[in-house]
């Protein structure tokens, strides 16, 4: 049976956004105001060029291809199968009590967010099949070994996850550091997946915790804080920022007093790059160093 998530409406269309080219009658907050400095380095400068992997595990560029082309697995016997390869050693095995783990509920689904500790036991014993929710772009840089390409929005069948069962456990990931991937957990869900999971801490808390990556060293990137603000009423719902130029992306949700915050950990973006924020209520294109350096609102928008 085929098994298709398409996207309609509320938190999951990410392309509900694209038509807000500007303020709408609810997105005037308050005007923007002038914030400590929200960027940090991790491990160091970032001198190094991502290595990008195509579908045959050599380097590739661009964000162009299809999930299934684009999944890569260098050294791994089955790299389509979402499982690590076999490792030298195996943890003991343990209880993992899956019934204490925090939910968020996006469009009706109650999303479960698994600790990495729990997932990296998982990993390394072949119990899970994983899934990278992140562009294509981001994939091939870097990406946990073994997973497979998965993008939020995705029709499920055009990526490896459509030919596994759906009582598999499966989890998702991305480095917001859980937002797109519960996206994607909540599609393959409502799709009728029994057993999904997403990794609560994100992707770059595996690569700080040197768990197995394969493609560019994402330890040294730096780490941006987009600061925003938009109508209460808004809580629950996206807000998506986009890389111009780019399939990379990142989301973080409205809290329930208007404010979000989006962490945006990209290689090869400097202050100079370009971004575009997409909220419920406007939307804004500029750079990174002006949508870090005050919080974003509608008033931006407007400039």
């Amino acid at each position: 049976m085929k098994r298709r998530a398409l996207l309609t409406s509320g938190t999951l269309a990410l392309g509900s956004l694209a038509g807000c080219l500007g303020r709408g009658d609810d997105g005037e907050p308050a005007p923007a105001t002038a914030t400590d400095a929200r960027t940090q380095t991790s491990g160091g400068t970032d001198t190094n060029t991502p290595q990008e992997i195509g579908g045959d595990g050599t380097e590739s560029g661009g964000s162009s291809g299809s999930p299934r082309e684009v999944t890569a697995n260098p050294g791994d016997p089955n790299p389509t199968d979402g499982f690590a390869p076999e490792p030298d050693a195996v943890p003991a095995a343990r209880d993992i009590d899956t019934s204490s783990y925090e939910t968020l509920e996006i469009e009706g689904e109650q999303i479960q967010l698994a600790p990495i500790g729990d997932v990296h036991y998982w990993w390394a014993r072949q119990e899970a099949r994983i899934a990278d929710a992140r562009g294509l772009s981001q994939y091939r840089e870097s990406h946990i070994l073994g997973a497979v390409a998965s993008p939020v929005g995705t029709e499920i069948d055009d990526t490896f996850v459509g030919d596994w069962a759906t009582d598999e456990r499966i989890v998702c990931y991305c480095g917001c550091p859980h937002h797109l991937s519960s996206m994607r957990a909540a599609e393959l869900q409502s799709a009728g997946y029994e057993n999904v999971y997403v990794i609560d801490e994100g992707f770059f808390e595996w690569v700080d915790q040197s768990y197995p990556v394969v493609g560019a060293d994402a330890s040294n990137r730096t780490l941006y804080r987009i600061e925003g603000r938009t109508r209460p009423r808004y809580a629950g719902e996206m807000v998506v920022a986009h890389h111009v130029g780019s399939d990379r992306v990142e989301a973080a949700p409205v809290r329930r007093d208007g404010t979000y915050e989006i962490h945006v950990r990209f290689a090869d973006v400097t202050p100079d790059s370009r971004l575009r924020v997409e909220t419920p209520a406007y939307a804004v294109t500029a750079t990174l160093q002006e949508l870090t350096s005050s919080v974003v609102t509608a008033r931006l928008a407007e400039d």
